[in-house]
């Protein structure tokens, strides 16, 4: 298992200066946005704006703090808040993303269509079964995460990132977000 600190993200600013984007995990590791598998990353989205296409892309949206409105060309649109389910869509459709009343913060999970798949969902704080690898539980709040006779402290937004068969079963004592990366199309 392999801890990813939030205190330890580099905040790197949009081109179009409406928001910060943080990278939580990235595989390979250290692969950029044009030779990633899969890509974790946090975004305080300040301002309206146009997302970036990513053609053979497929995203995962989960906001964690705020509203955002997204509208998909063809007339599509949702609206995302704290408590809405994980959000998928094809990331080569564009998509405009309106804030409502503040800042939001977003978990983006964004796969390479054909070499993963991805399923995002939020739990709360008790038994989690680890299907596969990778694996990636993202701490929605303080608390630990125990998994093959080991235990983590994790801070809010802290991550945790399994790889192989760590284990098979994880317990937490804070809610989160797993994230289950399986690899073919």
């Amino acid at each position: 298992m392999e801890v990813f600190r939030a205190a330890d993200r580099v905040a790197v600013p949009w081109r179009n200066g409406g928001g910060l984007t943080r990278e939580v995990a990235v595989s390979p590791v250290g692969a950029g946005m044009a030779d990633f598998d899969w890509r974790v990353s946090m975004a305080d989205v300040a301002a309206d704006g146009l997302f970036s296409l990513f053609p053979g892309v497929d995203r995962v949206l989960t906001v964690l703090q705020g509203e955002l409105l997204l509208s998909f060309e063809g007339g599509a649109s949702v609206t995302l808040d704290a408590g809405a389910l994980p959000y998928p869509f094809a990331g080569d459709v564009p998509c405009h993303g309106a804030v409502r009343g503040g800042v939001v913060t977003d978990l983006n999970v964004m796969v390479r269509r054909g070499r993963f798949r991805c399923a995002v969902r939020r739990v709360p704080p008790g038994p989690v079964r680890v299907v596969g690898a990778p694996w990636l539980f993202v701490a929605l709040e303080a608390g630990e995460v125990a998994c093959a006779g080991e235990s983590w402290r994790l801070e809010k937004f802290d991550a945790l990132l399994g790889h192989g068969s760590d284990g098979a079963d994880a317990a937490t004592t804070c809610a989160g977000l797993e994230i289950v990366l399986s690899g073919g199309g």
